[in-house]
């Protein structure tokens, strides 16, 4: 990474440009054309340093309700269930941790009822039957960059 990755980085975590044409937007705040921008976005992507870009809502403001999921996911079916989990698009995170509970993940649903049953038929499908729903009883918003 240069210089410019590292300025369209900073500028694309909180100040992503609302127009017709993001990219060219981008390239004139770091000096470097449209095609430019777009090129170095699509290799940050493609590396792994971009996992995504999209936007953040909260969740509660739009009349949907989210939750902290937790599973006890063995070796043998941890295919089987990121899969089945990452079929839902309320989920916005998945990630494998080093704990008994080995898969976290969040859902963002319309309502409490679907995603139960979301989480009842995950578990039907993956055979892992101990998954652990842990909705918030308050939130905390906080925004977070990271100065690249």
């Amino acid at each position: 990474m240069d210089s410019l990755d590292k300025d369209i980085l900073n500028e694309i975590q909180s100040d992503f440009p609302l127009a017709p044409r993001p990219y060219e937007e981008l390239g004139k705040r770091v000096g470097l054309s449209e095609e430019e921008v777009l090129e170095r976005v699509r290799r940050l992507k493609a590396t792994g340093v971009i996992r995504r870009i999209g936007g953040n809502f909260h969740s509660n403001r739009l009349n949907f309700t989210s939750t902290l999921c937790a599973a006890k996911v063995p070796d043998d079916k941890l295919e089987l269930f990121v899969d089945a989990v990452n079929a839902y698009p309320g989920v916005t995170h998945n990630y494998l941790r080093n704990h008994s509970y080995n898969v976290w993940f969040t859902f963002i649903a319309e309502n409490m009822e679907y995603i139960q049953s979301a989480l009842t038929r995950i578990a039907e499908e993956s055979g892992v039957k101990e998954i652990l729903n842990l909705p918030a009883v308050r939130v905390f918003k906080i925004k977070v960059d990271f100065e690249v």
